[in-house]
């Protein structure tokens, strides 16, 4: 405002009042552009059924600067831990160096969400709580039969309508969102993600190496009962061919003589 009203010289005033109004006007679209990307929240979104591992639906990445290959990896096999070790806690979230993972279980469905460390813990899960109730709305009859990854793939259709409304947290439909049973996330636990896989690689290990000791256990058996026969062979060798050699002649004798 203060740009356009300025009073310029005279002899340029058709020419520098609508150049700088333009101007202030540019520079205030880059400042809006500039804040409203720093507060982008969902970069990863999976769906996954539980008892399996078997990822059902993927919200697909819009945002190509950034390489989330790692970060989707890092869920992928906590899908598999989840599905391998004791039931896992309905709601947890887990640290991964700039990012936290949330994930929500219901109904045997785990829905998962990268979101920046700065974004509200509360609105990370009021936005998986909306994929979740209208996913199982569109396919909780079919959840336990499918049997091909992603077969659900057309459901990132709603997946990024949901994820834009979550985009900007100062909005006044996400201000009353943070302020709805805030004491109900604060409970939910958090963890760091190297923690579990760390400790998944260490049950694996010890799961191998527990194998391989079977394995072992039982070549060795086997070559000590190959060891024991061919020693029973040699004992026994000589007395049997004196045996049948006497055998033999006994009964040469019988028919001949």
């Amino acid at each position: 405002r203060n740009l356009c009203s300025r009073a310029p010289n005279p002899k340029h005033k058709s020419e520098s009042s609508p150049s700088l109004c333009l101007l202030a006007l540019w520079n205030f679209e880059l400042i809006c552009l500039s804040i409203f990307t720093r507060v982008k929240m969902v970069k990863l979104t999976l769906i996954a059924r539980v008892n399996d591992g078997l990822p059902l639906a993927e919200g697909l990445d819009t945002d190509k600067d950034q390489d989330l290959d790692y970060y989707k990896q890092q869920a992928k096999t906590l899908f598999k831990k989840m599905s391998q070790g004791p039931p896992p806690p309905s709601r947890m979230s887990y640290e991964s160096g700039p990012y936290y993972l949330h994930y929500l279980i219901e109904a045997g469905v785990c829905y998962l969400t990268l979101s920046e460390r700065g974004y509200p813990k509360k609105l990370a899960y009021q936005y998986l709580e909306e994929l979740q109730r209208e996913f199982h709305h569109q396919n909780q009859n079919q959840v336990e039969t499918v049997a091909r990854p992603y077969a659900f793939i057309k459901f990132d259709t709603f997946i990024q309508k949901t994820k834009r409304l979550y985009l900007d947290t100062r909005t006044q439909r996400n201000l009353n969102k943070m302020t709805e049973e805030l004491a109900e996330v604060q409970q939910i636990m958090t963890r760091n993600i190297q923690e579990v896989l760390g400790q998944g690689e260490r049950l694996d290990h010890v799961s191998k190496m527990s194998s391989n000791l079977a394995s072992e256990s039982k070549r060795y058996a086997s070559k000590a009962r190959d060891l024991s026969r061919q020693a029973l062979i040699r004992k026994y060798m000589p007395l049997a061919v004196v045996v049948g050699l006497v055998l033999f002649f006994l009964l040469i004798k019988v028919y001949f003589l």
